[in-house]
Parts: C-alpha cells; structure tokens; sequence
C-alpha cells in the first residue's frame, strides 16, 4: 500500500480556466477502464516541458518535442495509458501522429497543434484504432472540472492517483495551479517524471514557462528514485492559459515559481510514496558538501543501493550499508573521518566509524517508522541536496515479475 498516502479528493482540485480534459475507456490493454485523456487548451494558452533523456525515447515524446519546436500554439495534448509506444521505429512515429492528426481534425486544429503522450508496456504496437475510436467519447467528456478522473485515467501500476491544487496572490488576483502526475515503477528521471502535467491561469511567455517548468522537475522530479530506472516516456509539461489576466514577468517570476514547485514536489513525493511495493518513504538530506553534484551523487547511491533498500524494507538497522553507498558514490576526495551520518535525530557515525553514542535500539526504534530522514552531513562546503527514495519489497518484485500478463 502507499505510505503514508491518500487519493486526491476531487472537490479539492480546482479547475484551470482555459483548459478544459476529457477521458474515455479506450480498451487499450484492458476493457473498463479510463486509459484515454484528451486535454483541450484555449487558443493563446503556452505550453512548455522537459523529457526523458533515455536514448530509446518513446515515439510521442519525439513528435511532442517536434510540435513544440513547430511553435504553432499547441491547443491539444493526447495521453494514452496501457502501451507506452516506445522501441517501435518508424511504425510508432507514424502510429504518434496519426493520432495527432485524427483528435486535430476532430476539434479542428492542424496536427502541429497535438501534443501525443503514451505509457505502458515498452515495445508493443499502439492500438491507433482503438484510441481513435475512444476521441468521439473523450471530447464528448471534455471539462474544467475534471482533473480528478483525468488523473485515474493516466494510471498504470499506481495504486492512487495523483493530483493537487494550490492558489497564489500575484498582483493582488488569485492564481490557480493544479496538477497531475502519474508513475510508481521505472522512476529516475534525469528530466522529470512518467508523465505530469501542471496548468496554471497565468499568462507566462513561452522562454519564462520553459524556465519555470526546467527549474521545478529540477528541484521535484529531479530529485526522487524509486528503482534508479529511467523510462524511456518521460514528460513534464506545465500550461499557462492566460485567462486570470495576471501576466508574469521578471518582478512577479519567484511567487510563480514558488507555487508551481510547491505542485510539483507534492507530485514527485507522491510517486515515491507509491513506489511499487514501496513500505517506507525515505528522505535524503546531504548536507556539507561542496557543490550540488557531490551532493546529489552521495544521496543517489544510497538511493539505488539494493542493499540500503532491502534492510530499511525488513526494518533491520544494518546501517553499515548506508556507510558502503557513501564511500562508492564516486567523490574521490572525500574525507570520511569528517562526514556523520545521522537516522532522524539519531547519530549513527563520525570519526570514520560507529558513534560511540548509537545503540543498536535506537536505529530499530526508527527503522521501524514509515517516514525516514537519513541526513548525511559531509562538512567540506556549504552546498545541500535532497532526495527522496522507498524501499524494495518482495512485492515490487512479483509487480515487475508479471508487469505483461
């Protein structure tokens, strides 16, 4: 089950004026089931994004960076769930802006004006016909106040959907942002997450948007680890309608900034929270260190290290572990007789070794909670980074064991 999560409640996600969503039961890979969204935007909306830096990426993330290189005034994204599109070569390319061209000539626009996204299984055909017969019952469903079911509908082995909403005051005026995401399996991104799209009513020029969408996956998405997978889909795209009539510019960029980050790290943890499997969710903190890059390369490796991962799942303080991930992350001048390491409040190491104030219960005692803050002090600099990982289970195995049948 997720730790420590819930689902969103739908009278809690506020509707983005301009951006209206629509979802349908395609049948992609099984029957009764919404796979299929259709987000339609107002003419004059921006859109702006980060993907998967995976050299395999998926057919609609090609098309998608295309559209969006095109500079037409994207007024559609399409997201299917049950078939990812991805290592499928120029079948899957083609199979991407068929669709693009079939929801265009559905709502009239030109298929430029499309942006295709698709998760699931890697290396299938994508059903076209069945996502082209599931557009009549996604436009017909098209509304602002539907983000609650559009986050059900991106879902593959996510438990709870994933959404949420916050208001910021921007000039005296009331601006709206809400968001969704989906993703539990095959997380590490090196841009952003599975898929995640956050609107605001903002009116945010294209180069501004890019800036705060890059900056938020950087400070979120970023900054999370479930398996140390990057998918090969990856997509985070942020919308700005316009239609609060607030305009950011340089005076007004940091409250913008602020609220879209505070969305999309909400998102990120949550996808960690529901990490396949996951029982415990685990906070990084690598504090001391001389710059960004060491910081996060510490906190990585004992992210992704199955042997931290294992011991925090069966709650055994086999902290030594944690020590081993530190000394192979790869910062060659670190100097251990300086660095502590702490489990929440409790001092595990310093001076090169075991603290000589740890006890054995101690570590049990917070080993045993659900929420865990490993904190990494290096002393060297004044640089931080934070990172937000789970555990492994058995169940993540059995998940990934059976994820095509």
């Amino acid at each position: 089950m997720p730790v420590n999560l819930s689902a969103p409640v739908a009278a809690d996600l506020l509707p983005v004026a301009g951006v209206s969503l629509g979802i349908a039961e395609a049948g992609i890979k099984r029957v009764d089931r919404k796979d299929l969204l259709v987000i339609k935007l107002e003419e004059g909306t921006t859109v702006a994004g980060v993907f998967t830096t995976n050299r395999f990426c998926a057919a609609p993330v090609i098309v998608a960076k295309k559209h969006l290189a095109e500079n037409k005034g994207i007024r559609a994204l399409l997201v299917n769930t049950g078939n990812a599109n991805a290592g499928t070569g120029e079948q899957g390319l083609a199979a991407a802006l068929k669709t693009c061209a079939e929801l265009a000539r559905l709502l009239g626009f030109a298929p430029e004006q499309v942006l295709p996204y698709s998760t699931g299984v890697i290396m299938e055909p994508l059903p076209v016909e069945k996502i082209i017969a599931g557009l009549p019952q996604a436009i017909a469903n098209l509304k602002a106040d539907n983000w609650f079911d559009a986050s059900q509908a991106i879902m593959t082995t996510d438990i709870v959907a994933k959404a949420v909403s916050r208001q910021v005051q921007i000039g005296g005026k009331t601006i709206t942002v809400t968001g969704m995401s989906k993703g539990s399996g095959m997380i590490h991104p090196n841009m952003a997450t599975m898929l995640g799209y956050i609107a605001t009513d903002a009116a945010i020029p294209q180069p501004l948007l890019q800036l705060i969408v890059s900056e938020a996956a950087n400070r979120s998405f970023n900054c999370i680890t479930v398996d140390g997978d990057t998918s090969t889909n990856d997509s985070l795209m942020l919308i700005a309608s316009g239609k609060s009539g607030v305009s950011i510019n340089e005076s007004n960029l940091s409250a913008m900034q602020v609220a879209v980050t505070e969305v999309a790290t909400i998102l990120a943890q949550a996808i960690v929270r529901d990490g396949e499997g996951a029982t415990k969710f685990i906070t990084i903190q690598v504090e001391g260190g001389k710059d960004e890059v060491e910081c996060k390369k510490i906190g990585y490796a004992i992210a992704h290290s199955p042997l931290v991962k294992t011991a925090f799942f069966a709650s055994d303080p086999n902290l030594g572990r944690i020590l081993a991930a530190i000394g192979y992350a790869g910062v060659s001048d670190l100097n251990v007789e300086t660095l502590k390491l702490y489990l929440d409040d409790v001092l595990v190491a310093e001076n090169g070794g075991r603290a000589a104030s740890y006890q054995e219960a101690d570590g049990q005692r917070v080993m045993q909670q659900c929420d865990i803050t490993i904190r990494v002090v290096l002393n060297r600099g004044a640089l931080n980074a934070t990172l937000w990982t789970c555990d492994f289970s058995y169940d993540y195995v059995k998940i990934n064991a059976s994820y095509r049948s």
